[in-house]
């Protein structure tokens, strides 16, 4: 900034006039240009406005359920000693390893009025939880709890044990001193790992198609959308939006890896 205001004040009245007229040209054209190119994606908002949404509010329950979960989860794996702790995070882990049309399926099994537990959740719910949105955010859930999982409980192991048997002699009971002390200590990592499970949630398409289906105004997010619209122009529309949520999550979480150095 400073060589740039040098150059300005050595600049003469006709050469500033030059530059301002340059800048001016290359600020509308690079206006014009970025609004040409956008036309056509606003164009179609009306068509992808309606999977986005759906997209944003499946995603929202699932990373907080998934973020809720996982870090309690975390939390008893981390703290927890008994046998078996390694064993539980891997089945906790398995949406990750397993492709996800298998992880719909078996949700499917589970869910689906048609079996015993299925049968018995419909019936205690209230109404049926496949091929509706709630299905959708079932799927979504389960894709994005590993993630949060796993990163809290590699937070919360990497607390200093002195800072917590501080407050336990400072007469702070376990459940004060895990949430005064520990979890406030873990929030990067905890953080970072919500972001990437909503990431993983937003993106969320084999489970989802399985368990939620396709149908349109109604389980149609926003990935199941761009695969029914790729021979269409409003898929272009589609595939901008969910490289811009990419780009957001993981700037948010190269953010919060780099404020944790």
């Amino acid at each position: 900034m400073q060589r740039i205001h040098k150059l300005a004040q050595s600049l003469g009245g006709k050469e500033k006039k030059a530059a301002i007229a340059v800048a001016v040209l290359l600020g509308f054209g690079l206006g014009f240009g970025i609004a040409r190119l956008m036309a056509g994606y606003i164009a179609y908002w009306g068509v992808v406005s309606g999977p986005f949404l759906l997209t944003l509010r499946v995603a929202s329950v699932a990373t907080v359920v998934a973020g809720i979960t996982g870090v309690a989860s975390g939390y008893v794996l981390a703290k927890g000693r008994f046998p078996g702790r390694d064993l539980l995070e891997t089945v906790g882990s398995l949406p990750i390893i397993l492709p996800p049309t298998v992880i719909g399926y078996y949700l499917l099994e589970v869910l689906s009025p048609g079996t015993l537990a299925g049968g018995f959740l419909t019936r205690t719910v209230g109404h049926v939880l496949v091929y509706n949105a709630t299905g959708c955010t079932i799927a979504a859930t389960v894709a994005a709890y590993p993630f949060c999982l796993r990163a809290a409980r590699t937070a919360i192991e990497g607390v200093d044990p002195t800072l917590e048997q501080a407050a336990r002699t400072m007469g702070l009971p376990n459940w004060r001193v895990a949430l005064q002390v520990t979890l406030p200590l873990a929030r990067r990592g905890i953080a970072a790992g919500l972001t990437i499970g909503c990431a993983r949630a937003l993106g969320e398409y084999g489970a989802t198609l399985i368990v939620g289906g396709d149908i349109n105004g109604k389980t149609r997010t926003l990935s199941l959308a761009v695969l029914d619209s790729f021979t269409t122009p409003e898929r272009n529309t589609m595939l901008l939006i969910l490289v811009l949520m990419a780009v957001t999550a993981m700037t948010g979480v190269g953010l919060l890896g780099r404020s944790r150095s």
